[in-house]
């Protein structure tokens, strides 16, 4: 059996804050990290050797939503397309509108195999409840501000998960 030498598709991930910044740092977090040509050049020439292969991770498409309306119907729409989210993280408090709970209640309406997380500063629910009413005991929860290295943990975390609950397991 040949293996194809094709990289797996880009997970789709879903974030939600009513903060731009935010939405910039997980940007930064978790889209792939281009080699630089020049950097390349520079290690053959200094090592004699050619640069790694790039991972054969699959990288994230990352789409953004300001606030929890905005979030739902970019579900609903990527499921129209047949293009469902591997994973959303969402943020609590997004004043004037919907918060973290009910964004997230909405989506697993219209994608129960949607994974989930939380990254917020603030709640005014505690993390138990959220979780109970989420109905997931092991809801993934990361504090702002936060350590670039714990955000892209939590990250391949639930794209595990979320390529697992998409495959039924």
């Amino acid at each position: 059996m040949v293996k194809s030498s094709t990289p797996p598709a880009p997970q789709r991930i879903l974030v939600v804050d009513d903060d731009p910044a935010i939405l910039r740092v997980w940007r930064r977090v978790l889209e792939p990290k281009a080699r630089q040509p020049s950097l390349d050049n520079l290690e053959k020439k200094l090592f004699g050797a050619t640069p790694p292969a790039p991972s054969p991770e699959a990288e994230f498409s990352i789409d953004t939503a300001l606030q929890g309306a905005e979030g739902f119907q970019k579900v609903v729409s990527a499921l129209s397309e047949g293009r469902p989210y591997t994973f959303a993280l969402v943020d609590m408090r997004m004043p004037p509108g919907w918060d973290g709970l009910e964004t997230i209640l909405r989506m697993l309406e219209k994608d129960s195999r949607l994974e989930v997380g939380i990254c917020s500063a603030f709640s005014d629910i505690s993390r138990d409840e959220v979780a109970q009413r989420v109905g997931r005991p092991d809801l993934p929860w990361i504090r702002k501000p936060f350590d670039l290295e714990t955000a892209r943990d939590m990250a391949r975390k639930l794209s595990e998960a979320g390529i697992h609950r998409r495959q039924g397991r």
